[in-house]
């Protein structure tokens, strides 16, 4: 058995769904499941999805009060009043306003914008930021990614004669700013028909409506922020993300060139996991360090120079933002470790004091990764008496309910069930983890802390080829609501299984099944190649792809996890004494039951230092790996053994100091003929022992193995250097010699235990153990 990492929650699809839409859109039945999981159940809904021609922009004027933001922002182009773009510091915030100051400057707007310092000014609008903005002649104010909940700010601003217009997307709170225009497609009463759009979308629905088209040229900005801010890759950001990955890729801004040159995307086919994983966290970087001002500058930038020194700047913040991350979570796990170790902590609540509250959610989703544990990471300012912290949690623990029930010592939190933000008292760090320790021993069972893969799909090795996977690419752009597939292979065999990579941590595997095959690569699952023997069944999880090399063209199954359910036999009776200790050790202490028949194994493998238990003593084999370190005297000391229970693996040494299944075994007629002849002489000196072992083409071993025998039976003696026959000698079988049975016994257990092939000796611990079973079934 090997366990998998995560649980397999595998998604399921109505048979006569998946051939309607097999029949209608002629693709294959994996991909018909794909867009059933992706609750496109109709032919129509699955065409709008595949073909970008059947997509299209809402009107955005379906936005409500999108008409009065336009007529006041036209009035202040034509009367060339100063507008103020207000924007946030993360990716969607910093693309929402650069791509605003585009489309106003384009339109002759007398604009400018301004991004608050995270460590000085906090998240938002805020009211001094909007009296300075007065005092230095704005006229209008224009919010990005950001606003819906700035109700005080709002008031001010109208107090101070400020015209405030809202462009947000996250949730609305109770009470709206009293602003001039809310446009937020999750504004209460809004019609609009995709709730989903990032704020930079909102952004982009505002210029399509004082342009009146698509404004497709600024769809390299708008991409960014919509795969960064993680919303979903579905409806209108689905043809957003399409449109705007090739206007990326093909892009002339010159800071979009060089930073694409920085991630190493430059001439690649560009993918939303290249915004998501190289462009995003880079632009993302500078507001988490510092301020957000130099990513907008290299958005805006028309100087290849000055874009080249400014994507410099930022790929440095982010190296940087990398180092405190590294900083903060090595010290973030040295506290789990020391004070509150996972196995004793359903929820971590760690804090530290000076850490970057702009990376703690990062620190948090580290130690989620690591631990899998809801997760707090708070970070303390003794000065001010604050704890600031970020939320992340696992499926089955709504952070923010389990959180609203502290409201009493959070006065300022928010969220969603999967991650939250807040800010608390340092004093009452230590109640709010009680109390989330207890309502996690309530609601969480030990199956819970075990991390959760969704599979899309459970296909045969024979259903996966390269025309399949190009299909499956269709629904690509891969992201929110729309992951990269996860597919499964269930119960098939490995043809080839290899470590590769210069430290050979990678595996590499060939998967069969059916006469089909499918090459499996795992990175950094190179340590499950001593989990796993050839002959197992294996189920696999993973993503596919194709691989284009040397002019071959082939599907393959990237590997994240591995599983195989059925007990496994470790055949490890050839191998080398001098490393077996080493091999021992590999196998993890807590799952592994060392076993020998005999307790001077322990001294002639020289394992003192490891705990070796004596067959005897042994309670239960139940879930351990079992590893027999050598051979039972008897065949039935293993068996009395496997009854002890069902072990998940069986590792088999069988280290013995003799052989005996080299060693000749007389059979009947060849004691016979000795007996006969001993009895002619009568007397017999044990000096011709080799002579006659000679003549009769036996070993010496033979004939000294009968005579002891016959001593045994009572048949000779030997007295002084000669053995002579007992007159008349009591009638005896050859079994009821002890050093008979011995050598029959030792050979039937070479034969079957040391000496035997890998599939008899596997077959043999199936009966033994299909018998154990059947006969615990019929106790019960």
């Amino acid at each position: 058995m090997l366990k998998s990492k995560a649980r397999w929650k595998v998604e399921t699809q109505p048979k006569e769904r998946v051939e309607q839409l097999v029949d209608k859109l002629q693709v294959a039945p994996l991909v018909a499941k794909l867009l059933l999981n992706r609750g496109i159940d109709t032919v129509e809904a699955a065409r709008r999805f595949l073909y970008k021609e059947e997509m299209n922009y809402h009107d955005p004027f379906l936005l409500d009060d999108m008409d009065r933001l336009v007529v006041r922002v036209k009035e202040a182009i034509e009367k060339q009043e100063r507008i103020l773009i207000f924007g946030d510091y993360d990716a969607d915030g910093v693309s929402s306003t650069a791509l605003m100051y585009e489309a106003l400057t384009s339109l002759g707007a007398h604009v400018d914008y301004y991004i608050p310092n995270r460590f000085t000014e906090g998240y938002g609008p805020n009211e001094p930021a909007i009296r300075q903005a007065k005092e230095d002649g704005v006229d209008l104010v224009i919010t990005v990614d950001t606003g819906i909940a700035a109700v005080d700010v709002a008031r001010v601003a109208k107090e101070i004669e400020l015209d405030f217009i809202v462009t947000d997307h996250h949730e609305a709170p109770p009470q709206l700013p009293n602003a001039l225009a809310i446009v937020n497609p999750k504004k209460p009463g809004c019609e609009y028909p995709f709730k989903g759009l990032a704020g930079v979308g909102v952004v982009l629905k505002v210029v399509q409506a004082l342009l009146g088209r698509v404004p497709t040229e600024w769809l390299d900005i708008a991409v960014i922020g919509t795969v960064a801010d993680l919303v979903p890759l579905v409806d209108e950001n689905r043809l957003l993300v399409m449109e705007g990955l090739q206007t990326l890729q093909e892009t002339s801004r010159p800071g979009l060139i060089a930073l694409k040159k920085m991630c190493g995307l430059d001439g690649q086919v560009l993918q939303s996991d290249h915004v998501g994983f190289g462009i995003g966290p880079r632009i993302n970087a500078a507001g988490r360090l510092d301020s957000a001002d130099p990513a907008v500058e290299l958005l805006l930038t028309n100087d290849s120079d000055e874009a080249e020194q400014l994507a410099l700047e930022i790929d440095r913040l982010n190296k940087e933002r990398k180092s405190v991350v590294a900083t903060i979570a090595d010290a973030a796990i040295a506290k789990v470790e020391s004070e509150f170790p996972a196995n004793e902590n359903e929820v971590l609540v760690i804090a530290g004091e000076g850490w970057n509250p702009g990376v703690i959610g990062i620190v948090a989703s580290r130690l989620v990764e690591r631990y899998y544990r809801p997760t707090i990471v708070l970070s303390i300012d003794a000065e001010k008496g604050l704890a600031k912290g970020s939320a992340r949690s696992i499926e089955g623990f709504d952070m923010f309910a389990e959180l609203s029930k502290s409201r009493d010592i959070l006065p300022h939190f928010g969220g969603h069930p999967m991650a939250a933000g807040l800010t608390m008292n340092v004093t009452d760090v230590d109640e709010l983890r009680a109390r989330l320790l207890q309502q996690a021993k309530e609601g969480l069972t030990e199956e819970d802390f075990k991390p959760v893969t969704k599979v899309d799909l459970i296909a045969t090795v024979e259903e996966v080829s390269v025309s399949v996977i190009q299909q499956m690419e269709r629904l690509a752009p891969f992201g929110v609501n729309n992951p990269t597939p996860k597919v499964m292979l269930e119960n098939v065999s490995l043809s080839q299984m290899r470590k590769i990579g210069s430290e050979s941590n990678h595996l590499k595997v060939l998967f069969s099944q059916a006469a089909a095959n499918l090459d499996g690569i795992g990175f950094h699952l190179g340590y499950l190649f001593e989990q796993m023997t050839h002959q197992a069944k294996i189920s696999a999880v993973g993503t596919l792809s194709i691989n284009e090399w040397n002019g071959h063209i082939k599907p393959q199954l990237m590997l994240e996890d591995l599983a195989v359910h059925t007990w496994q036999l470790f055949d490890w009776r050839s191998a080398q004494q001098a490393k077996l200790k080493e091999r021992l050790e590999g196998i993890a202490e807590e799952e592994r039951l060392l076993v020998v028949f005999q307790n001077e194994t322990i001294d002639d493998l020289a394992l003192h230092d490891l705990d070796v238990t004596l067959a005897e003593n042994v309670r239960t084999t139940d879930d351990r790996y079992l590893v027999l370190l050598d051979a039972p005297k008897h065949l039935q000391q293993l068996k009395e053994l496997l009854k002890k229970g069902k072990p998940n693996r069986i590792y088999v040494v069988f280290h013995q100091k003799e052989d005996h299944f080299f060693s000749t075994q007389p059979n009947r007629e060849q004691f016979k003929w000795f007996y006969a002849f001993l009895i002619k002489r009568t007397i017999f000196p044990l000096n011709q022992s080799h002579d006659l072992a000679k003549h009769k083409g036996w070993s010496k071993d033979t004939v000294e193995f009968m005579i002891k025998v016959f001593c045994e039976l009572g048949f000779a003696t030997i007295e002084g250097e000669s053995l002579s026959v007992v007159s008349n000698p009591e009638k005896k079988h050859l079994e009821d010699s002890a050093s008979f049975r011995h050598r029959l016994e030792q050979t039937k257990i070479e034969n079957e235990l040391i000496y035997s092939s890998y599939d008899q000796l596997k077959l043999w611990f199936e009966q033994e153990l299909e018998y154990d079973q059947m006969k615990i079934k019929e106790t019960v």
